[in-house]
């Protein structure tokens, strides 16, 4: 029976976005191999039959020596298990996963789940890991995008070139590619658009909008500057000023490279402007109680999973143009879309859904769930890996 590794960084990625994948590939006859930092999540998947790993990752650090110890640990693992195929998720786990299990001949198919903050780099930092990135895919069998201005960046790059395959078949690419197995050489370097992680529409099904009166936005993700909390905080303080009914909620963990949020959250907490709910095992209650979601990022998104689970639970969403946001709503349909990094563009379009009456609202969350069942089911991931997976027998 053949055995899959699946590489991440993070057990909310893991429980959240890769459960029904793990499931749809037990079903399909493939034993899971689950690499990940171990955290609470994991308490939620005893029901499911895989075998563990527990991965020395920094995921925000830049030491050289730590990276280098998660690279060898993934080596070791890979000569040990050798398993059919990797599946590779965030940063670090796709960069030196990737290169452990190209240079054992294993394939790999990379998701990028955005480039993060990266594209927020200056251009020499910026073009510097890039070239660590294209480095590291430069052998996978597929990469998968989130968005298409991921993609279309990886293509300018050379990061991915299609099926034509990359190379020679030499001596020197044996060497480079494959220097413990020599197996599988020459990869092509596929690429395949896909909707984000996809999201399960039952799970997230339609909830009841809220009544009017007292208007609730939530703020769901990291507690980290480049996901725009900064600017939710400053937009929810003039708004909660004009309009003392609304109600602004936080959820997400704080980052602990930005800990200088969780005394900031306690005092607007205090003045009752914005509410820190803390890291939440289900954000359903918060959904059910909330008239909009607020995904202020200028983050580098793959696809925003918490934009996909709001419009699917019927909540309308309010968002920046920023790749991986914009693609999730049909502005003035199903959500409102400003300038990321605009606080005036945010107020104006708070003020806007406020001046909405209660059924325009309820009808915009309507429409989205409709247009996020069609387009960003996480079936449609699903069949997309099994399709892939079934190109490498």
């Amino acid at each position: 029976m053949s055995l899959i590794a699946l590489l991440t960084n993070n057990d909310d990625d893991v429980y959240c976005f890769r459960k029904e994948l793990i499931e749809a590939l037990i079903d399909n006859g493939y034993r899971m191999l689950i690499s990940c930092p171990y955290g609470e999540k994991f308490e939620l998947l005893t029901d499911i039959d895989y075998l563990y790993d527990d991965p020395p990752i920094d995921r925000r650090g830049t030491d050289v020596k730590a990276d280098l110890k998660l690279f060898f640990h993934y080596l070791k693992l890979f000569k040990k298990h050798r398993p059919t195929a990797v599946l590779a998720y965030t940063a670090k786990p796709n960069v030196y996963g990737s290169i452990a299990a190209h240079m054992l001949g294993i394939p790999v198919i990379n998701n990028v789940t955005g480039f993060g903050s990266v594209l927020n780099e200056s251009v020499f930092k910026q073009k510097l890991i890039m070239t660590i990135f294209k480095f590291a895919y430069r052998q996978s069998d597929c990469m998968m995008f989130q968005n298409s201005t991921n993609m279309k960046l990886a293509l300018g790059s050379g990061m991915v070139t299609g099926k034509k395959g990359f190379g020679k078949k030499n001596a020197l690419n044996y060497f480079l590619y494959g220097v413990y197995g020599g197996s599988r050489p020459v990869r092509g370097r596929d690429y395949v658009l896909i909707p984000g992680s996809g999201v399960n529409t039952e799970r997230f099904s339609y909830l009841p909008y809220p009544a009017d009166g007292k208007i609730v936005f939530n703020y769901v993700g990291r507690i980290l500057h480049d996901k725009g909390v900064d600017d939710y905080i400053e937009a929810a303080k003039i708004i909660h000023a004009r309009h003392p009914e609304t109600e602004f909620n936080m959820m997400g963990f704080v980052e602990p490279t930005e800990a200088h949020y969780e005394k900031e959250l306690e005092e607007l907490g205090k003045e009752g402007v914005v509410y820190y709910r803390g890291s939440l095992k289900d954000v359903r209650p918060m959904i059910a109680r909330a008239h909009a979601l607020i995904h202020p990022s200028t983050y580098g998104e793959g696809m925003s999973n918490v934009l996909l689970e709001n419009a699917s639970s019927g909540r309308p969403v309010i968002t920046t143009d920023n790749p991986g946001c914009r693609e999730t709503l049909k502005d003035g349909v199903t959500g409102l879309m400003y300038h990321g990094g605009n606080v005036d563009e945010l107020v104006a379009a708070i003020e806007t859904f406020l001046s909405m009456s209660n059924e325009e609202r309820e009808r915009m969350g309507r429409l989205g769930r409709k247009r996020t069942i069609k387009n960003f089911s996480r079936k449609i991931v699903i069949e997309a890996y099994l399709n892939k997976l079934g190109e490498l027998k």
